[in-house]
């Protein structure tokens, strides 16, 4: 049975990039011409799921309201002799389903995954985190392949694994290979955070992930950490100690994530997507070239 179901967390408060995040969810800054989760969303439409479920906190109803279709808008287009903007709206009218539950404490990744449990049931689900976009215009097709080595290998979970610099190891959950790495290979742990020095390689964890609601069971069991903070990293390596088969899977060519936790991630990822914008981007890069050498 094919998984049509993804968990998108976005609970968080982005404090990383207040005051921006003040009085809007860090998942509805905008990457080019679109906010960040509405590129999280059409990825997922691309690779055949049909329902969402977001795990939101408070000051989260943007989201909601986004991806509500709004009639007023469109019959005001219409009024307007605006047809053409209609284009722009075409996300509403995705064959998806949009469900939301609150995460009512900030207890971690972890915790907020656990908060769909009850929506989620004993299926197997994706998740994906909502202020990650994989690849430029979130053209990647990677939660797709996981979920098919999912089924094909009969494993537990499939994590998304991109290469980083040696020295950016510290800032993620880094993979320790069964054997030499390929495409996609059976996991051996998942270490939250190495030091470059006890790191087992520098591939992270990418912001996708298929499980089987086996993982519910292991984030009940799996301590707070810092900050009181339950890792999902933590339950994913109780389950590979505990004996269940655990994939990594490589972004292929052009899959880089594009995190907006930071300043410096979301400047780099909104120029990138601009300049590559079709009608926009080549006056852009024109204007910044000539900006940089003054």
């Amino acid at each position: 049975m094919s998984i049509d179901l993804a968990v998108v967390p976005v609970a968080g408060r982005g404090t990383r990039l207040l005051p921006l995040t003040k009085s809007q969810p860090k998942e509805m800054l905008p990457v080019g011409r679109k906010p960040v989760v509405q590129y999280v969303v059409e990825e997922l439409a691309r690779c055949g799921i049909g329902r969402v479920l977001f795990i939101t906190g408070p000051g989260k109803t943007a989201i909601e309201n986004h991806f509500d279709i709004d009639a007023e808008l469109i019959a005001l287009l219409r009024e307007t002799g605006k047809e053409e903007l209609l284009a722009e709206l075409a996300f509403e009218r995705e064959d998806v389903q949009y469900l939301y539950t609150r995460q009512r404490r900030q207890l971690g990744l972890g915790h907020a995954v656990l908060c769909a449990e009850p929506v989620v049931g004993s299926q197997s689900f994706v998740v994906a985190l909502g202020d990650s976009i994989i690849g430029l215009h979130a053209q990647s097709r990677v939660v797709r392949t996981m979920i098919e080595q999912f089924h094909w290998q009969q494993a537990e979970a499939v994590v998304a694994l991109e290469e980083v610099a040696p020295a950016e190891v510290v800032h993620y959950g880094i993979a320790k290979p069964r054997g030499k790495p390929d495409d996609v290979f059976e996991l051996d742990d998942l270490i939250e955070k190495p030091s470059p020095a006890e790191a087992p390689s520098n591939l992270a964890v990418a912001a996708r992930y298929v499980f089987s609601a086996r993982i519910f069971h292991y984030l009940r069991r799996t301590p707070p950490g810092v900050g009181e903070e339950i890792q999902l990293t933590d339950a994913i390596s109780m389950l590979i100690r505990d004996g269940h088969k655990v994939l990594g899977v490589r972004l292929g060519g052009g899959q880089r994530r594009f995190d907006i936790g930071n300043f410096e991630s979301y400047f780099s990822a909104f120029a990138e997507f601009a300049i590559a914008d079709p009608d926009y981007g080549p006056a852009l890069k024109q204007r910044l070239w000539e900006l940089l050498q003054r």
